[in-house]
């Protein structure tokens, strides 16, 4: 038998892709750049993205057709090529080459008020004039949506450089990404650890997030997936451990820095900031009530040596904020408007002191009305 291009192409013409309903070859998915030897083939197949679902299963039934349509004698040599319309995203490491600094902001448990501080960290340390981004990486919570008011919001794509880029939404002068703005907010997500981790990827590196001074990442509560896909995607400069001064969250937040100091992680911690630190009415605001204990993150911070980044008080107004999409920090004058100003300083002080190479110190003064 004498092979053919016309014989191969046929066969692929019983290949329909699942995305439209149409066969491969009317699709112009098979390349033209075929090559026959005797009884041997190889060709490419064309897609739109490099991340295309269907990419596996295609190349699964393109070569059961020509086996069954045209041979089973038929060698494919090596692999089915691969060539994507849309240029390639970087290889993990190479990400993002223009922020300076990536920050996770972690928590060992829920409830503890990560995403807040996450959400009033970023606007503060844009307040002071930075260029800052923020993921909401917390894919099965997503909350950052809210905390901005922007619930509704869409990000479009664009082609930038042969590659289709999600652009972040921008407010309080933070560029905004979550997974909030792609689901239903009111439906569960219901994904397994892979197709979290992939769409996590997807928001970071199929996004124009530019210029960046300080690149924060909400991460989800505990130890994860997420968090793993994470140190593995990115190079961070380092992590933010946010508690409460209950001994049951600081339990989970040492879990939370070992995890990161762990050999096989090795991020370094900037810090730990106490949050709920204490309770304080509006109508008495010199009053303190050490609601969930006293100094509780303080100590851990000098137990574990990590510096300590502030404390941020139990005020009812922070509440407020977040539900009405206007963090507390928007508001300087206000005492917890300026302890997240205190500790954005104090994070730039420590990031700052890590990239000369130098010793962090132990932090402990925030500024108060």
């Amino acid at each position: 038998m004498t092979l053919y291009p016309k014989l191969i192409l046929d066969a692929l013409a019983t290949v329909r892709y699942p995305g439209t309903g149409k066969n491969i070859v009317e699709s112009g998915m098979v390349d033209d750049d075929m090559r026959i030897d005797g009884m041997k083939v190889s060709f490419s197949l064309i897609f739109e993205k490099p991340t295309d679902p269907f990419i596996k299963s295609i190349v699964k039934a393109s070569e059961a057709a020509i086996l069954t349509y045209v041979n089973k004698e038929v060698e494919i040599v090596g692999n089915i090529n691969i060539k994507s319309k849309q240029a390639p995203r970087p290889e993990a490491g190479k990400l993002l080459p223009q922020v300076k600094n990536i920050i996770g902001v972690s928590s060992g448990k829920g409830g503890v008020g990560k995403s807040t501080v996450a959400a009033n960290l970023a606007v503060a340390l844009a307040k002071m004039g930075y260029k800052v981004g923020l993921l909401d990486a917390d894919i099965f919570g997503p909350s950052m949506p809210k905390m901005f008011h922007v619930e509704d919001a869409r990000p479009y794509a664009e082609k930038i450089d042969g590659r289709d880029m999600i652009i972040p939404i921008e407010k309080y002068g933070v560029k905004l990404l979550s997974i909030g703005f792609f689901v239903d907010p009111d439906q569960a997500t219901l994904w397994r650890g892979g197709m979290a981790s992939n769409a996590l990827k997807q928001l970071i590196g199929d996004a124009e997030w530019g210029e960046l001074d300080y690149f924060l990442i909400d991460l989800p509560p505990g130890t994860s997936d997420i968090h793993l896909t994470i140190v593995q995607t990115l190079a961070l400069t380092g992590a933010i451990v946010v508690s409460t001064p209950q001994e049951v969250a600081l339990a989970d937040a040492r879990k939370g820095i070992n995890m990161f100091t762990n050999d096989k992680v090795n991020v370094p911690i900037i810090g730990l900031i106490e949050n709920m630190a204490w309770f304080t009415p509006a109508e008495l605001p010199e009053n303190k009530y050490y609601i969930f204990g006293k100094d509780g993150a303080a100590k851990l911070a000098e137990e574990m040596q990590v510096p300590l980044l502030g404390q941020v008080p139990l005020v009812q107004s922070i509440r407020e904020g977040g539900d009405e999409g206007t963090p507390v920090v928007l508001n300087e004058d206000s005492v917890t408007g300026q302890a997240f100003i205190a500790i954005a300083e104090n994070v730039v002080k420590q990031v700052n002191r890590r990239n000369d190479e130098q010793p962090p110190t132990q932090i402990v003064e925030i500024s108060k009305k």
